[in-house]
């Protein structure tokens, strides 16, 4: 039962790893969308992110304190391996993933937009002032 309970700490981190991976990438699309640079989208992707992952993965790492504290046996082994895993998680969540984004700009053939679940904008084929036809 005992390493049953440490796989489920780890399972736990694992989610979290993903769920913080999914906020920065569901940020920067959202800021591709709003126009901005790749580059741009990237730096203001990460600073919205941030916050939520910092507070998510604090509130797990208390939990866990307080499962290790209070807990006897196995739930101290769940909570430790819980922490650690947190702490690796939000470590590769915040300074790994961002250095491979930033890797990713550099190289041209990682720079459309399409990659990053966007589509590209169509240049405005249209004269300005001209009439549009309503269909």
């Amino acid at each position: 039962m005992r390493c049953s309970v440490g796989i489920a700490g780890f399972i736990l981190s694992i989610g979290m790893a993903v769920d913080a991976n999914v906020l920065t990438f569901e940020r920067l699309k959202e800021e591709l969308r709003a126009g901005k640079s790749l580059r741009a989208a990237v730096e203001e992707g990460r600073r919205r992110a941030f916050p939520s992952i910092l507070y998510s993965n604090l509130a797990t790492i208390m939990t866990a304190g307080i499962l290790f504290w209070f807990g006897t046996g196995t739930v101290k082994g769940f909570a430790l391996t819980l922490a650690i895993g947190v702490g690796v998680s939000f470590f590769t969540a915040v300074i790994v993933t961002q250095m491979l984004l930033h890797a990713a700009i550099e190289a041209s053939s990682l720079r459309r937009r399409r990659l990053y679940g966007v589509e590209e904008k169509a240049p405005d084929s249209r004269v300005a002032g001209a009439p549009v036809a309503a269909v």
